[in-house]
């Protein structure tokens, strides 16, 4: 079922430029010079229920302003845009009750009094029932280890400590769809690793749907089956991460543990990237030799205490697919 329907979106930014000095501000009072910034070039894409999204690009690339279309926070320049059966920016009031959203630069709590009181303040605004509320509220305060955090005021918590709670503040009202916009920012690997966990299990139990930008690859991977790229205002990629690496991975790290000492490896196709003492580092291009030819090789010829292949880090292939600048 698709719940997320964008066709040829579209957002034009136009801003006034002003040049310095006071002569050329009484003139831009007369006749005025505009810079235009095309943000979103049309893209289309769809999303279906209980999909868990990865939408990534480089900096200014186009995720922000997707989003805040997409949430109602901004009104586009043209295109349709149909989510939950609604449009955003037009049936703004009924459409936000099925939806949360956490943006990593903008706090929805209030800043002067705790998270606690805000919590509350929402249980009104989305008409959520008290035994529902308490239930979802202590649940997720306990496994997001807020139920201190949540009593003290937000200007006081860590930016780790109010990112959790704003997290929380988004899906209290158990929302079918939620944005995250940089919502892990300022979250250490402990808390990291919860706020995944429990994205996982909101979507795997209450089939919730997630689109989440973020430049933490590793987010990616844990959490989303598919993956959506955009760049310069258009989208390059949409399908699975899986692909992305079975395309794009021509390479393998593998490291080498040795029993004794032995220098100046060298190998058809190989790359070496450390060499020292009883260990070295390859980096094996597929393309020219096999990663068996090469295990074989090393076996024959050194006294191999134990060998790792791995793939290298997603976020290189990331970097060639922005760097290429092409739809994939």
């Amino acid at each position: 079922m698709v719940i997320i329907q964008v066709k040829n979106l579209k957002k034009v930014f136009k801003t006034h430029k002003r040049e310095p000095g006071l002569g050329n501000a009484l003139k831009s009072l007369v006749k005025r010079k505009y810079l235009v910034k095309t943000a979103l070039k049309g893209i289309s894409f769809e999303i279906n229920k209980g999909e868990v999204v990865g939408f990534i690009g480089p900096n200014g690339a186009g995720k922000s302003t997707t989003v805040k279309a997409l949430s109602g926070v901004l009104y586009p320049t043209s295109g349709d845009v149909n989510v939950l059966g609604y449009t955003p920016w037009k049936d703004r009031i009924k459409y936000v009750r099925n939806i949360g959203v956490v943006f990593g630069q903008k706090t929805q709590l209030w800043w002067d009094l705790p998270a606690i009181d805000s919590y509350y303040l929402n249980k009104q605004i989305y008409r959520i029932p008290s035994k529902e509320f308490k239930r979802r509220l202590n649940y997720m305060l306990k496994y997001l280890d807020l139920r201190e955090v949540s009593k003290k005021p937000v200007r006081d918590c860590s930016l780790g400590e109010r990112m959790k709670c704003e997290i929380v503040a988004a899906l209290l009202h158990n929302p079918k769809l939620v944005f995250l916009d940089e919502a892990s920012i300022g979250l250490d690997i402990i808390a990291k690793n919860l706020v995944r966990d429990f994205i996982i299990r909101q979507n795997q139990e209450q089939g919730t749907t997630f689109l989440i930008t973020t430049h933490d690859m590793q987010e990616i991977e844990r959490l989303c089956q598919r993956l959506i790229i955009i760049n310069h205002g258009e989208i390059i990629y949409d399908g699975g991460i899986e692909h992305i690496k079975k395309r794009y991975l021509k390479k393998k790290l593998v490291h080498v543990k040795l029993e004794t000492k032995k220098n100046n490896f060298s190998f058809k196709g190989v790359k070496v990237i450390k060499e020292k003492d009883y260990e070295i580092v390859l980096n094996l291009d597929t393309q020219i030799s096999s990663v068996k030819d090469l295990v074989d090789y090393l076996l024959k010829n050194y006294n191999v205490a134990d060998i790792n292949i791995s793939d290298p880090p997603i976020e290189e292939i990331i970097e060639k697919i922005y760097r290429e600048k092409k739809r994939i």
